[in-house]
Protein backbone atom coordinates (compact mmCIF):
# COMPACT_ATOMS: atom_id res chain seq x y z
CA UNK A 1 0.00 0.00 0.00
CA UNK A 2 0.98 3.35 -0.96
CA UNK A 3 1.88 6.20 1.55
CA UNK A 4 -0.80 8.95 1.35
CA UNK A 5 0.13 11.91 2.89
CA UNK A 6 -2.29 14.37 5.03
CA UNK A 7 -3.89 16.18 2.71
CA UNK A 8 -2.55 19.90 1.94
CA UNK A 9 -5.84 21.21 3.36
CA UNK A 10 -5.33 19.54 6.89
CA UNK A 11 -1.62 20.63 6.54
CA UNK A 12 -2.28 24.18 6.42
CA UNK A 13 -4.49 24.09 9.12
CA UNK A 14 -2.29 22.39 11.35
CA UNK A 15 -0.03 25.32 10.38
CA UNK A 16 -2.19 27.98 11.44
CA UNK A 17 -2.99 25.87 14.73
CA UNK A 18 0.94 25.40 15.58
CA UNK A 19 0.94 30.09 14.72
CA UNK A 20 -1.78 30.54 17.13
CA UNK A 21 -0.27 28.37 19.79
CA UNK A 22 3.07 29.70 19.64
CA UNK A 23 1.88 33.04 19.69
CA UNK A 24 0.07 31.70 23.44
CA UNK A 25 3.28 30.30 24.00
CA UNK A 26 2.92 27.05 23.68
CA UNK A 27 6.11 24.33 23.39
CA UNK A 28 6.83 21.56 22.08
CA UNK A 29 4.83 21.24 19.22
CA UNK A 30 4.88 18.23 17.12
CA UNK A 31 2.44 17.53 14.34
CA UNK A 32 1.99 13.76 13.56
CA UNK A 33 1.12 12.54 10.29
CA UNK A 34 -1.73 10.12 11.14
CA UNK A 35 -2.49 9.64 7.71
CA UNK A 36 -0.79 6.14 7.34
CA UNK A 37 -2.53 4.74 10.47
CA UNK A 38 -5.74 3.47 10.74
CA UNK A 39 -7.44 6.01 12.69
CA UNK A 40 -10.00 8.84 11.65
CA UNK A 41 -7.96 11.93 11.91
CA UNK A 42 -4.74 12.97 9.52
CA UNK A 43 -2.83 14.97 12.04
CA UNK A 44 -2.55 15.34 15.60
CA UNK A 45 -0.91 18.55 16.82
CA UNK A 46 0.17 18.06 20.28
CA UNK A 47 1.05 21.19 22.53
CA UNK A 48 2.65 21.80 26.30
CA UNK A 49 1.29 24.36 28.04
CA UNK A 50 3.50 26.05 30.86
CA UNK A 51 0.29 26.27 33.42
CA UNK A 52 -3.32 24.69 33.80
CA UNK A 53 -4.07 28.79 32.94
CA UNK A 54 -2.00 28.45 29.53
CA UNK A 55 -3.98 25.64 28.43
CA UNK A 56 -7.26 27.26 28.27
CA UNK A 57 -5.38 30.49 26.81
CA UNK A 58 -3.90 28.54 23.80
CA UNK A 59 -7.39 26.38 23.22
CA UNK A 60 -9.17 29.68 23.23
CA UNK A 61 -6.25 31.44 20.68
CA UNK A 62 -5.96 28.41 18.09
CA UNK A 63 -10.35 28.20 18.13
CA UNK A 64 -10.00 32.27 17.40
CA UNK A 65 -7.38 31.65 14.58
CA UNK A 66 -9.31 28.79 12.79
CA UNK A 67 -12.59 30.60 13.33
CA UNK A 68 -10.80 33.62 11.25
CA UNK A 69 -10.98 30.54 8.29
CA UNK A 70 -14.41 29.44 9.04
CA UNK A 71 -13.59 25.96 10.75
CA UNK A 72 -15.34 25.54 13.74
CA UNK A 73 -14.13 22.49 16.08
CA UNK A 74 -16.40 19.38 16.16
CA UNK A 75 -15.93 18.78 19.98
CA UNK A 76 -13.78 20.23 22.51
CA UNK A 77 -13.43 18.26 25.68
CA UNK A 78 -10.78 18.12 28.40
CA UNK A 79 -9.84 19.33 31.97
CA UNK A 80 -7.84 21.70 33.17
CA UNK A 81 -4.76 20.58 32.28
CA UNK A 82 -5.82 18.71 28.87
CA UNK A 83 -7.91 20.26 26.11
CA UNK A 84 -8.80 18.31 22.97
CA UNK A 85 -9.73 20.32 19.85
CA UNK A 86 -11.49 17.99 17.31
CA UNK A 87 -11.77 19.45 14.21
CA UNK A 88 -12.23 15.66 12.28
CA UNK A 89 -9.12 15.53 10.59
CA UNK A 90 -6.86 17.61 12.83
CA UNK A 91 -6.98 16.90 16.59
CA UNK A 92 -5.24 19.14 18.59
CA UNK A 93 -4.02 18.30 22.04
CA UNK A 94 -3.20 21.02 24.30
CA UNK A 95 -1.54 19.41 27.70
CA UNK A 96 0.31 20.47 30.25
CA UNK A 97 3.88 19.25 31.24
CA UNK A 98 2.90 16.69 33.81
CA UNK A 99 0.65 14.94 31.55
CA UNK A 100 2.28 15.42 28.21
CA UNK A 101 5.18 13.48 30.09
CA UNK A 102 2.66 10.88 31.39
CA UNK A 103 1.18 10.55 28.58
CA UNK A 104 3.38 10.57 26.06
CA UNK A 105 1.25 10.46 22.65
CA UNK A 106 3.82 11.47 20.47
CA UNK A 107 6.16 8.88 21.58
CA UNK A 108 2.92 6.43 21.48
CA UNK A 109 2.55 7.51 17.66
CA UNK A 110 6.37 8.04 17.08
CA UNK A 111 5.99 5.54 13.62
CA UNK A 112 4.15 8.40 12.53
CA UNK A 113 5.77 11.15 9.86
CA UNK A 114 6.59 14.55 11.73
CA UNK A 115 4.81 17.40 9.75
CA UNK A 116 7.35 20.25 10.07
CA UNK A 117 5.45 23.75 11.45
CA UNK A 118 6.75 27.08 9.96
CA UNK A 119 6.03 28.37 13.26
CA UNK A 120 8.06 26.45 15.52
CA UNK A 121 11.14 26.76 12.42
CA UNK A 122 9.96 30.68 12.67
CA UNK A 123 9.81 30.83 16.78
CA UNK A 124 13.46 29.18 16.77
CA UNK A 125 15.09 31.09 14.18
CA UNK A 126 14.15 34.53 15.99
CA UNK A 127 15.32 32.55 19.55
CA UNK A 128 18.71 32.13 18.17
CA UNK A 129 18.53 35.98 16.38
CA UNK A 130 18.07 37.35 19.82
CA UNK A 131 20.68 35.26 21.93
CA UNK A 132 23.52 36.38 18.88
Amino acid sequence: MDFMAASKAVVELTQLAAKAAIDKIGTELIALDLSEQMVLSEVFLIITAQNVAQVDAIADGIERALAATGQKPIRREGTAEWILLDYSDLVVHIQSQVLRQYYMLDHLWNDCPVIPLDAVKEFEAQARSAGK
